[in-house]
């Protein structure tokens, strides 16, 4: 396993899984049932996780409030692969299409908070979008929410169950559901998938109760 911050352990509990299993099981994006953000479908998420999965700003900055600075983005990968039948239809990309695939993971206090994976399809990546090859470690959200011609589809959220596969290959399977959200940005009428997930370590009581009252 690709050796990543020693925080990012945390998140799950230890299950040893081979890459080839990781590969031959189903996308999580794929086994999730993403619902629209209307308040007829989240009446029956907690209020904690209906104020974050339908905050309609900047989870980055947000994120980067509540964690007093001590924020930082940590790449697993970035590759060209081919997304998720879900994430296909999301994008309305055809099925034989790559995408740039970019999975991080956000951290706040030392802990990994979210794993975020982005799907930004080849032809958005021309032009002046052609920056969005070399991110590095720098938050796609700040970069979103600085564009004066970025818009957004609505907001989808899902619980998203364990089945002892994890959301990523560097990460440990999952032992407990976990709440995620997406959503489709354009930039210059270029679209591209930001997919959040809240690790565990988000959800722990004491870090609740930080996130409340920053």
């Amino acid at each position: 396993m690709p050796k990543t911050h020693k925080a990012i352990h945390k998140a799950f509990h230890h299950t040893p899984h081979k890459t080839g299993d990781y590969a031959a099981s189903v996308h999580f994006s794929d086994r999730a049932t993403w619902r629209q953000s209307t308040v007829a479908r989240t009446h029956s998420v907690p209020a904690f996780w209906r104020d974050w999965l339908l905050h309609p700003g900047s989870l980055t900055q947000r994120l980067l409030d509540a964690s007093d600075g001590q924020f930082k983005v940590e790449v697993l990968s970035q590759s060209l692969l081919r997304p998720s039948l879900s994430e296909r239809r999301a994008l309305s990309l055809p099925d034989h299409r790559l995408a740039l695939v970019r999975e991080v993971i956000l951290i706040g206090r030392g802990e990994p908070w979210v794993f975020a994976r982005s799907v930004i399809p080849l032809q958005t990546l021309t032009g002046r979008l052609r920056k969005l090859r070399r991110l590095d470690s720098r938050p796609l959200g700040a970069l979103l929410f600085s564009d004066s011609t970025m818009t957004r589809e609505p907001l989808e959220w899902a619980c998203i169950e364990p089945n002892g596969q994890p959301l990523a290959a560097q990460l440990e399977a999952m032992d407990k559901s976990v709440w995620g959200r997406r959503s489709v940005f354009k930039l210059s009428a270029k679209p591209m998938l930001v997919c959040e997930v809240f690790l565990p370590s988000f959800s722990l009581q004491d870090v609740a109760n930080n996130l409340t009252r920053s």
